[in-house]
């Protein structure tokens, strides 16, 4: 006998997560999920990642930084993932097996050496006078570093075998996964790279039984902007091809990961050079590497961090990129090898404030749901302003963002929509749960949610949720009302960490079941559904 359809209805309703209730009379913008198909896609474990940038070498004295308890710690806190070791200065370091080392990295090294090695982690670190020697100098280095890629006036720095086990012990001990990228810009007189500053650097790293992966090369697109050498796709295809071969030579890196070509903005001539480098050489990488940033830092407005346009641009310019290459390497994975807010380092006051969340997490949110496999924000700590971490080695907004993510959003993606609000302007993304966190379990469902309007919007839940527990962390500034904070607080609580070697626990709010979830003007959050039975999560 056939149900009525109304029943019939009400159990599809039911079945989907969804809710046949009105929007207007729910009193909010109604949310729909799909729980029981598939998930739309699944993200690398590495999903959100990280940089340090290359220039933190152009005087190897303030490497040492990564010796810091306090920056270890907070590297740690967002593992696992990569740590990309890249950016406009890879293409002019210099390795010197036979240099000494700064006298702030043989201190590094000799602490190293008591405790038993770079791939050893002991809680021996930098000497505080030391850090913060250097810290008092950094602002002038900064200037150095900023000024010189704005003017393209880079020159090549030497660096030591102590630079490298700083970074390796650095990122091992923080339990991030080392990607190296090696000098595209050595050439012989035929144009073909020279690898062999490469080798002596492989030599090095194998001699140390050194897991690593490696890149050739940043933004190729600009070589000859930034040193007067061009370079064709073709050709770096095969400079590809070459690196693939030198590491297969090696017991420690015939297995190791090549990733590249690590292309800025998807424009025309950048395009064409992807294009040619994946027909010559894409087959010897494993996954495809470009950058992104929204807007040019110098002109940035705030209005920009907040405008639904903007960030849609990032939807055009990953599904250009997607389709490039799925037209000449099919199946190959995509990554972000470099993103962040605004290009040459940052806005001012903009990309280390609360507002630049939106544009991160909308880009966690986009790049997950669109098929990119791998984020990696630029950058932990270096030059300018679009870093997680300061020069005082504080944490910024960004930071405890990406801690609140790492922690409760997974890898499994699931389809959401939303009526009764403009969607480009009340954004929501939904995945499983993180299942490694403690307090959840498989078919648990995170949905994180950016309200760009300004006033207070609720969601509601789909009926299906309506006695289920729900978690609430909502991130708002430390200081009501002020967007452009360096400090956040989570559920009320000014997030900051407890000592050097402690982070804060994110404590969750609970909320009545059936309750709307709101969000204030101008907010973010995440919400966990408890119990949620989500069979794609399952």
């Amino acid at each position: 006998m056939r149900l009525p359809l109304w029943l019939e209805l009400l159990g599809w309703a039911l079945l989907c997560g969804g809710s046949l209730a009105d929007p207007r009379q729910a009193g909010g913008a109604m949310l729909s999920f799909q729980l029981q198909s598939p998930p739309v896609r699944e993200v690398s474990p590495f999903f959100l990642s990280l940089t340090i940038d290359a220039s933190l070498a152009a005087d190897p004295r303030y490497i040492t930084f990564l010796g810091s308890t306090k920056l270890r710690t907070l590297a740690r806190g967002l593992s696992p993932g990569f740590l990309r070791f890249g950016g406009t200065k890879t293409d002019f370091l210099i390795f010197s097996p036979e240099k000494e080392p700064t006298l702030e990295e043989e201190i590094f090294q000799d602490l190293l050496a008591k405790q038993g090695g770079a791939a050893v982690c002991g809680f021996r670190s930098t000497p505080l006078d030391v850090i913060e020697h250097l810290q008092s100098q950094w602002p002038f280095q900064e200037t150095l570093i900023l000024t010189e890629e704005h003017e393209k006036k880079n020159k090549n720095t030497t660096i030591t075998r102590s630079t490298v086990d700083i970074l390796y012990n650095f990122a091992h001990c923080a339990n991030l996964h080392l990607i190296f990228g090696l000098n595209a810009l050595l050439r012989k007189d035929n144009s073909k790279w020279d690898s062999s500053n490469a080798q002596l650097i492989l030599n090095y790293t194998d001699s140390q039984n050194y897991d690593m992966s490696w890149e050739l090369g940043n933004e190729p697109n600009s070589f000859r902007k930034k040193s007067g050498i061009y370079i064709d796709g073709f050709q770096l295809g095969q400079d590809f091809i070459q690196l693939r071969q030198l590491l297969n030579s090696y017991r420690s890196y015939r297995n190791a990961k090549l990733y590249g070509p690590d292309v800025g903005q998807p424009r025309k001539h950048t395009q064409k050079l992807l294009r040619s480098f994946l027909k010559s050489g894409g087959k010897v990488i494993d996954a495809v590497t470009w950058h992104h940033y929204y807007l040019n830092g110098r002109t940035a407005t705030r209005e920009n961090f907040l405008s639904p346009d903007v960030l849609d641009t990032f939807i055009t310019a990953v599904q250009e990129e997607l389709q490039l290459v799925d037209d000449i390497v099919p199946g190959k994975n995509v990554w972000l090898g470099e993103t962040s807010s605004a290009y040459g380092g940052g806005a001012p006051q903009l990309s280390n404030t609360y507002l630049a969340g939106f544009m991160w997490l909308d880009k966690l949110g986009l790049s997950a749901q669109l098929g990119i496999d791998v984020v990696m924000r630029q950058v932990l700590f270096g030059a300018g302003t679009y870093h997680l971490v300061n020069a005082s080695f504080e944490p910024l907004p960004d930071y405890w963002l990406s801690l609140v993510y790492k922690k409760l959003v997974g890898t499994k993606v699931l389809h959401v929509s939303l009526t009764g609000e403009d969607p480009r302007k009340l954004r929501v993304y939904l995945h499983c749960t993180n299942v490694h966190h403690p307090k959840y379990r498989e078919g648990d469902v995170t949905l994180f949610a950016l309200n760009l309007y300004n006033s207070t919007k609720h969601l509601q839940l789909p009926f299906y949720f309506s006695k289920k527990q729900i978690d609430e962390y909502l991130l708002l500034p430390s200081r009501e009302g002020s967007i452009l904070s360096k400090s956040v607080q989570l559920n009320g609580h000014v997030l900051k960490m407890l000592d050097d070697r402690i982070l804060p626990t994110l404590r969750e709010k609970p909320l009545s079941p059936g309750s709307h979830l709101e969000l204030p003007a101008f907010s973010y959050g995440f919400y966990i559904i408890k119990n949620a039975k989500a069979m794609a999560c399952i």
